[in-house]
């Protein structure tokens, strides 16, 4: 398939720069069959069913955004030059893969100052961004990221706005545990603990699992051949309870809805060796396109998604790229907000 199978026009209007407030206040759109409903998020449970399992993916956003500034030493003296870095994702001896801005002027070796006593020496520089040791690591480290750091909104809201101190409350799932994501699950952002509380009541179960999203998920595809494209690699973990969880609603009857693209790719990873999902833990690269052989998915809540994305490749696998276009024209059309602070679906495959 071609990568302009996937592409769309969208009016810059409909781009959320905000969440709307309270989080379930979204607009909810539900394709089930061959029908397409207006509702809202707060009015999910009207298309859910008791034993139906939400799979939520816990994993916590760092607040990975850090200006820094890049020190030399020379005959003139010590000179300095603002840098932006984005933390990517960090190895086991707590060093960092980052994005760089700009990168160009970096070198092995320099050190580079942030605020609150903050330093990184720069390690490596490569296609895949700047590696860098900080001066502290663990808790420590989170503990002053979180006082210095900001959120690493999307590029296209980090172009129209900067990031601040709302957004470390709006671009935060209320269920986040886990730190170490550089984007949100953002499918998950239109819950709040009182319409979780009240799918319970409805008889819904829910399984946790963890995926840290890392900034590839807005790489865009560069390939025309969709085939030829490669996927970022993502940490992620499945437990032995949550396998148990979900399998147990599968042999009852009830349907496994992932709350998000990400937590799809995390319980069709585990279940890609043996057709059945089980304890999983490791880097996934999982590509999901048309023609993908689900095991696990019934269906998906997620958000709009950008032209030409694998998000959108992932949402044409599972309902079909002819349904998915009828979906967008349909949602555009109805002034649905896109992206990541925008509204929601509840998308079903058609039988």
């Amino acid at each position: 398939m071609n990568l302009s199978d996937f592409d769309f026009t969208l009016p810059e209007e409909l781009i959320a720069l905000r969440p709307l407030k309270p989080r379930p206040s979204s607009r909810l759109l539900v394709a089930q069959n061959s029908e397409i409903v207006n509702s809202h998020f707060a009015d999910i449970c009207d298309y859910l069913r008791p034993g139906d399992r939400l799979v939520l993916n816990n994993t916590k956003v760092i607040p990975a955004r850090l200006n820094g500034r890049r020190r030399r030493v020379s005959d003139q003296g010590e000179t300095f030059a603002s840098v932006e870095f984005t933390l990517i994702s960090c190895d086991t001896d707590g060093n960092w893969l980052s994005l760089a801005k700009p990168a160009r002027r970096l070198k092995i070796g320099e050190e580079v100052h942030f605020e609150a006593s903050l330093k990184a020496t720069v390690l490596s520089k490569s296609s895949d961004g700047v590696g860098l040791k900080f001066n502290i690591t663990g808790d420590a480290f989170d503990a002053v990221i979180a006082q210095i750091g900001t959120m690493p909104l999307p590029p296209y809201i980090a172009a129209k706005r900067p990031a601040d101190a709302q957004d470390n409350d709006d671009y935060q799932t209320v269920f986040a545990k886990k730190l170490g994501a550089v984007a949100a699950p953002t499918a998950s952002l239109h819950f709040d603990d009182g319409l979780l509380d009240q799918l319970r009541r409805n008889g819904i179960e829910f399984s946790e699992v963890t995926l840290h999203v890392g900034a590839g998920t807005f790489l865009p595809v560069k390939t025309d051949d969709i085939a030829n494209h490669k996927m970022h690699s993502e940490w992620g973990q499945v437990s032995a309870q949550a396998a148990a969880e979900i399998t147990r609603t599968k042999h009852s009857g009830g349907r496994v809805i992932p709350v998000g693209t990400t937590a799809l790719r995390l319980i069709e990873t585990a279940a890609r060796e043996t057709g059945k999902i089980q304890a999983w833990s490791g880097d996934t690269d999982i590509f999901i396109k048309p023609g993908f052989k689900f095991h696990v998915t019934d269906g998906l809540i997620t958000n709009f998604h950008l032209p030409k994305s694998t998000l959108l490749m992932l949402v044409s696998a599972l309902i079909g790229l002819d349904r998915c276009r009828e979906i967008y024209d349909y949602a555009i059309h109805e002034r649905y907000r896109f992206f990541s602070y925008g509204d929601g679906s509840l998308l079903f495959p058609q039988q």
